[in-house]
Formats: structure tokens, C-alpha cells, sequence
């Protein structure tokens, strides 16, 4: 997370100069006096990137500011505001999908003060899914369903945990983890899910391999593989990243469609390609343009590391894809 702070007062610039420094080169200090822009401006500017803002101030103009911009609990970034001497420190926004709360604990550590914390699992010192959720790298397919898995802890009841990957580690009290046991309140999966009572966590897992022609556009690209994921009833959540062949790096439908997608694209070499062991879709004209006889299910197994086709190669199109699953684990020594 890169964070913003924003000071206004000689103590306060103070303060931010101290841990600016304390939290390391992705901080940024910026004293009131010195913006070059008006307020809402510079909120706004870094507010819609997702990354942390801090006001050293009062705790009224931190909610002045960000209030336009609000848009929801798992897209708003961290906002954290702290008296000018570090003596509270409070998250305001987005305590734990954002990482406000730890962002807030981090900030007194260094300050000794106290982070102020609001949020009802927090207080209780129960088992904060979404907080969980974030340390993992799981996105949260249907939100609205953390207030009732809260809802459950806090009034002392359990909830299960319906996992199709193994969970390292000792489950925090009221929790327990089954290997998918379909009456779960929280679902951990890369498929679709037809359970709209259980808050669907979503690991990226998938690999897409992906060949096309020179000069394929970004929409025909981005319909084969979506069709290709709602085919094999994969979450387009699950996508982490899309993989082709070395001679496709700078294919500009092929960037687009990974832009567009928020997704890296990553290349292999021929070479890379043709040593992978397996049975694999040939095709002559492939490798008589390529050098290898395979693109899309050589790229996304190879891409998986270690795991193994899902979806093997798909035509549509003109546009071949093929999606393979990656090996994963979460953990509850790693929580938040």
C-alpha cells in the first residue's frame, strides 16, 4: 500500500516528517501548505488510486474530504487520521478490507499511542473474516455477506468454512474448516457458486493460456475468454494472469485485454514451451509460425506452476484459450 499523509499544522508536519521516514519509501508526506492543488482535489486524486490516506489533524476534515468520493466498503482505501502529537490514531474508512486497522496499529506503534478501533470484531477480538480474507489475497465475490458472518461470531455462534484448498494452521475460535461441505457460511473456491447464503471467497488461481493472429482486437480476445471461463464455470475473479508465447509481448489486443482486466501478462520462450512434458491439442500451423505446436494449454499449465488443465484448448473465434488451476493454500498464521 502506498500512503499519502497529509499534515496541518507545524506539529503535524512535524509528525509526518517522522513517519514518512518511519514507514518507509512508499510514504508520502505533504504539509497543507505546500498542496499544489486545492484539497478535494488532492483527495480525490489519491483516493480513487486505492492506496492509504492519513490526516494529521482534525478528524472532521478527514471525513469532509473523502466524503464525496465514497463508493463502497471493498473498493474505498484506508483512511486514518491522528492527532498531531500520535496519541490516538484512528481508522476511519475501511478498516479491514482497506487495511485501515492495520495501517492504524503500524502508525502507533511508531507514534506510542493508541489505535482507536471501532470496527465490533476488533472490539470483541473475534475472527475478522474480511480482514482474513485480504491477508490471503482472496476477493470477496458478494460482500454483503461479511455482515452476517460477523453477525454469527460476535453473537457467539460458529460458522464453517467450506475450503476446496488446504488451510494451514489452527482455525481462530467459532471457526471450523470442511472440505467442501455445502452448508457453510463462508465458501472458498475459484468456481462459480450457485450458494448465495455463503460469503464467496475467491483466490486467484487460474492461469489463461492465450494464442491469437497478429492484430486481434482486445474484444474478440476478451469474449473468448470470458466464454471460455463461464464454459468451465470458473469465477472471473480467479483469473490472476494471462500467459502466451515471447512473439505475443507486445501484441496490442492481447495488452488491452489485460489492462482491462487488471491482470499481468506474462510470455515464454518456443523454447520454454516445447520442453514442458504432456498431451497437449497439436497444430502444424501453429508450430510452423510459432516454432511450437501449442500455445494456449502449454502457456497456462506452464503458467501454473505445478498445476494441472482445467480447460483444455478452446477455439473461439480465430482466439484459443486455455485455463489451468494453480496450486494454493491459505493460512490462519498469516491473519491480520
Amino acid at each position: 500500500m502506498k500512503v499519502f499523509l497529509l499534515s496541518f499544522t507545524p506539529g503535524g508536519e512535524k509528525l509526518g516528517n517522522r513517519l514518512a521516514e518511519a514507514l518507509g519509501p512508499d510514504t508520502q508526506h505533504t504539509p497543507f501548505h505546500a498542496l499544489a492543488t486545492p484539497l478535494n482535489l488532492w483527495v480525490g486524486e489519491r483516493f480513487c488510486t486505492g492506496n492509504g490516506l492519513v490526516f494529521i489533524g482534525a478528524a472532521g476534515i478527514a471525513v469532509r474530504s473523502v466524503a464525496p468520493f465514497l463508493r463502497g466498503k471493498t473498493v474505498d482505501p484506508a483512511v486514518v487520521v491522528l492527532d498531531e502529537e500520535g496519541r490516538f490514531v484512528i481508522p476511519l474508512l475501511s478498516g479491514h478490507v482497506g487495511g485501515a486497522n492495520a495501517l492504524a496499529r503500524q502508525i502507533a506503534a511508531h507514534t506510542g499511542g493508541q489505535a482507536v478501533l471501532t470496527t465490533a470484531t476488533d472490539v470483541k477480538g473475534v475472527f475478522a473474516v474480511d480482514s482474513w480474507a485480504v491477508s490471503q489475497g482472496l476477493h470477496i465475490a458478494n460482500p454483503g455477506r461479511i455482515k452476517e458472518v460477523s453477525r454469527r461470531l460476535l453473537a457467539g455462534e460458529s460458522i464453517r468454512i467450506s475450503s476446496h484448498y488446504p488451510v494451514r494452521g489452527t482455525a481462530p475460535a467459532g471457526v471450523t474448516v470442511t472440505d467442501r461441505n455445502l452448508d457453510a457460511q463462508v465458501l472458498i473456491s475459484h468456481e462459480v457458486t450457485r450458494d448465495k447464503a455463503a460469503l464467496h471467497l475467491v483466490p486467484s488461481v487460474v492461469t489463461a493460456g492465450i494464442g491469437c493472429r497478429k492484430g486481434t482486437s482486445k474484444n474478440a480476445i476478451l469474449s473468448a475468454l470470458r466464454q471460455t471461463l463461464k464454459t468451465h464455470e470458473v469465477h472471473p475473479l480467479a483469473l490472476g494472469c494471462i500467459y502466451s508465447i515471447d512473439l505475443k509481448k507486445g501484441e496490442p489486443g492481447l495488452l488491452e485485454a489485460c489492462r482491462e482486466l487488471g491482470v499481468p501478462l506474462e510470455t515464454f520462450s518456443a523454447e520454454e514451451l516445447g520442453k514442458l512434458p504432456g498431451e497437449f491439442a497439436p497444430s502444424a500451423f501453429v508450430k510452423e509460425i510459432t516454432g511450437v505446436d501449442n500455445v494456449c494449454e502449454r502457456s497456462a499449465l506452464l503458467g501454473s506452476r505445478g498445476g494441472r488443465l482445467i480447460a483444455p484448448k478452446q477455439i473461439v473465434e480465430g482466439v484459443t484459450v486455455a485455463l489451468a488451476l494453480s496450486p494454493w493454500e491459505a493460512s490462519f498464521e498469516e491473519e491480520l
